[in-house]
């Protein structure tokens, strides 16, 4: 059937008989149909006007589609209709098992304000259900929380209204997902108090999520109690979900086991679960654990995916493990899958940080040789190395290609650039830069102007980089902490420290942060007694002095070996109900332990666990060197022992140095057979509990082994284990090849001396000059010996 179009005068309305329809004429006036509104009474003919169009409506209901059809013209006609026309469509669309949600939509959409409650009376019992739920999810689309949870709540009271389990499921993921947790628990304890609600599986794995973002772990392991009782079976989702949840909450060590635990029931745990935990343990940097959950993926069957490996490169570029990332990323090339921009953004910025510049600068170039695309952020970090590099028009060049390739050159591209001409002493280049900046439209930041203070500052100009101050507040850019930090610090580098000095008290407000910027500025000009006694001076005088000032003096004074200075410090801090933190603890504990000073650096140790600040798996690692170094063994078993009943378990990083230790003691105590036995045992049962715990060693530990077992003459385990080590991909360094030269020429072994300083030289790795030279007298020695000894066989013979 063909409608004529509406317009606003004449109009026309469909009237309907029980047989045909046919056009009414209708005036102008008549059908001005307004939206209800609570606080109005429609007037007479705005209520025969809706209850025409309800009557049309009504002989529409077996013909659902025409109805809508009727409804959204009058619509786009601009009329506004009223509760009986809204009230009989959701009835026909109900009864016709339309989609309900879109119109719902509508009506909120158009009137945000609208008491919908008034439609749903209208309603019979067969339709309400139906528009109860799209109602919620109307306003559950809306992030309406607040008017979804009250109509919920107010049907149950009034009507005995229970909603459907996908609408429940839809309410508490969207309050989760907009960090209404609380709220969330709070929905579904209620729900649960409903007679004829019941929790399906899907409803359970949002529960996890949900007690998992709280860090409420063991509510977490409840629900799968909660879904026993219930008779649901957990599906691999929710396991996934405890899973994730425990990483989120960097326990990924006991998500590890969860997993394990779900392999060994046969429960169907996907990939997804696998790249979490990697994921999980790359993000507590615990590298070791994360390369076990990879080899678990493929004796398991399952293939590594884009995500697990950006995983494990991002991780191991986190932890300066160049040589295992690119290792990583071969093989992942290797397996067809196409790297992309973010896993080349951690190799360069890893490369970066390394100071690895001009390496940075090929591996950028080899990429964009592939065709890979690269981002902003690539080619900023490639301009940055460039920089550092002092190769600043070659950094120009490449902005130059991003906006010829049409990518967005930003603030922070000229900001590099600024900074490298800095760097070169170029402030009026960089100057020209801020220019440029300004021409585009680009309007220098705060971390721009702090370049150019930095800048000013670190070549001498000290009024220059005063007179920048004012410069900025005329800009609107209003100077922070950090700009009169960069200044002092960066004039003391210079050996400005006058200059600093008379900045610092020309300052209107002398905050803490000035005063920091000079107790850093002092420290990295090495006046280390002029930090002490403005941090004392600062004390006394009741002026607040951050956490941060006491770090860096604190780490001066330790490298300065002033250990009772560094104490009294830490002890202030104590005092002054300031907790400090795993550096300085650990910086604090080993300067003491280097000194011979253990007694003293387990005093400190312990009186953080008095305090209540226990130790955790980076602190332990420390006060055991400290034992080991004084060979103080049974001590440092002790405190493993200490760290494992507190439920906090040791690292690749304690073992290494308890083997150590232990090999260490055992190649002084040779000549004692009881001695040796006892090590021997203990060196055992180390690496049996490393194996038990599934931590796999690195290039490090693979090192103490091969040294310690050569110094001891057992060169066939030494041998064994460089060669499973390289099996594994992990790259020997210059000791571990050493060690087994060492070997070989305490075996007389010329030949495996020789093929040993091939390969190191293959590699690139050579000993120093000194080392070098021993070696080579030695194998010489050795060559000579062996054809003197093959001569007067050869002379016996003949």
């Amino acid at each position: 059937m063909r409608f004529l179009p509406l317009t606003r005068a004449p109009r026309f309305i469909f009237n309907a008989s029980s047989s045909s329809l046919h056009l009414k004429w209708v005036s102008s006036s008549s059908l001005n149909i307004i939206n209800h509104n609570p606080q109005q009474t429609q007037s007479s003919d705005e209520e025969d006007e809706d209850e025409a169009v309800t009557q049309i409506l009504q002989a529409l209901r077996n013909q659902p589609n025409l109805a809508i059809a009727f409804f959204n013209r009058t619509k786009e006609a601009g009329f506004r209709l009223g509760i009986s026309s809204y009230a009989e469509l959701l009835n026909i669309l109900s009864h016709a098992n339309f989609n309900l949600d879109s119109l719902f939509s509508d009506i909120i959409r158009r009137n945000p304000n609208l008491d919908i409650s008034e439609f749903l009376q209208h309603l019979d019992g067969q339709s309400s259900f139906r528009a109860f739920n799209a109602l919620i999810n109307s306003y559950v689309s809306f992030s309406m929380f607040d008017r979804a949870i009250h109509f919920l709540f107010q049907s149950n009271t009034i009507s005995g209204f229970v909603p459907h389990i996908f609408t429940s499921n839809f309410l508490l993921n969207r309050l989760i997902e907009f960090g209404e947790v609380d709220v969330a628990l709070v929905v579904y304890g209620e729900l649960r108090r409903m007679i004829g609600f019941s929790p399906d599986d899907y409803t359970y794995v949002i529960m996890i999520k949900a007690l998992c973002k709280k860090g409420d772990l063991d509510g977490a392991a409840n629900v799968f109690f909660e879904m026993e009782e219930a008779a649901v079976t957990p599906s691999p989702f929710a396991y996934s979900a405890l899973i994730e949840g425990l990483c989120a909450a960097r326990r990924s060590g006991l998500a590890y086991r969860v997993l394990r635990s779900c392999k060994e029931e046969k429960i169907a745990i996907d990939r997804f679960a696998y790249a979490v935990v990697i994921r999980g343990f790359c993000n507590e940097m615990k590298l070791c654990e994360a390369e076990t959950v990879f080899r678990d993926m493929e004796n398991d069957g399952v293939v590594p995916d884009l995500r697990v490996y950006s995983a494990m490169i991002e991780g191991y570029c986190k932890g300066y493990n160049l040589l295992r990332a690119l290792a990583l990323h071969a093989d992942m090339v290797s397996r067809g899958m196409r790297t992309n921009c973010i896993i080349i953004n951690s190799i360069l910025k890893c490369l970066c940080r390394m100071r690895m510049f001009d390496e940075a600068v090929n591996q950028f170039e080899e990429v964009k040789g592939m065709g890979i695309h690269l981002d902003g952020v690539s080619y900023n970090l490639v301009a940055h190395a460039l920089c550092e590099l002092g190769r600043v028009e070659q950094a120009v060049e490449l902005l130059q290609e991003m906006k010829i390739k049409g990518m967005v050159v930003k603030v922070m591209h000229y900001t590099t650039l600024i900074k490298g001409y800095c760097l070169k002493g170029n402030i009026v280049d960089a100057l020209d830069v801020v220019e440029e900046m300004n021409e585009k439209g680009l309007k220098p930041d705060i971390v721009t102007y702090n370049v150019l203070a930095a800048g000013f500052s670190r070549n001498g100009l000290a009024s220059e980089a005063f007179g920048l101050l004012d410069y900025m507040n005329a800009q609107g850019v209003k100077p922070e902490s950090s700009t009169y930090e960069v200044i002092i610090e960066n004039l003391c580098l210079r050996g400005k420290v006058k200059e600093a000095e008379v900045f610092l008290n020309q300052l209107e407000v002398r905050g803490v942060d000035g005063y920091s910027a000079m107790i850093s500025g002092y420290c990295k000009a090495n006046y280390t007694r002029k930090a002490y006694a403005l941090l004392l001076r600062l004390l006394k005088q009741g002026i607040p002095v951050g956490e941060t000032s006491f770090l860096k003096l604190l780490c001066k004074l330790c490298v300065e070996g002033q250990n009772d200075r560094a104490v009294f410090l830490f002890e202030t801090m104590l005092a002054m109900k300031m907790k400090p933190g795993k550096v300085m603890c650990n910086r604090l504990v080993s300067s003491l332990s280097r000194a011979g000073n253990v007694k003293k650096a387990r005093q400190i140790f312990d009186s953080l666990v008095e305090r209540g600040l226990t130790p955790d798996v980076i602190g332990y690692p420390t006060m055991i060197n400290g034992y080991c170094r004084e060979n103080c063994l049974q001590e440092a078993f002790d405190l493993l022992r200490c760290m494992k009943s507190k439920g906090i378990e040791p690292d690749i990083v304690t073992y290494t140095v308890l083997l150590d230790a232990l090999f260490k003691s055992d190649h002084h105590a040779h000549l004692n057979a009881t001695k040796q036995k006892e090590t021997s045992m203990h060196i055992s049962s180390v690496l049996t509990e490393m194996q038990e715990m599934k931590i796999t060693p690195d290039v490090i530990l693979c090192t103490v082994l091969i040294d310690g077992y050569s110094k001891l003459e057992k060169f066939e385990v030494a041998l064994a284990l460089f060669k499973e080590m390289v099996r594994r991909g992990i790259e020997p360094d210059v000791v571990a090849y050493t060690a087994l030269l060492s070997s070989c020429y305490d075996r007389g072994d010329v030949d495996g001396a020789a093929s040993l300083i091939d390969e190191m030289s293959s590699k690139g790795i050579h000993p120093d000059a000194c080392m070098l030279a021993a070696l080579e007298n030695r194998i010489l020695n050795l060559k000579q010996t062996k054809s003197r000894s093959e001569n007067c066989v050869f002379v016996g013979i003949q």
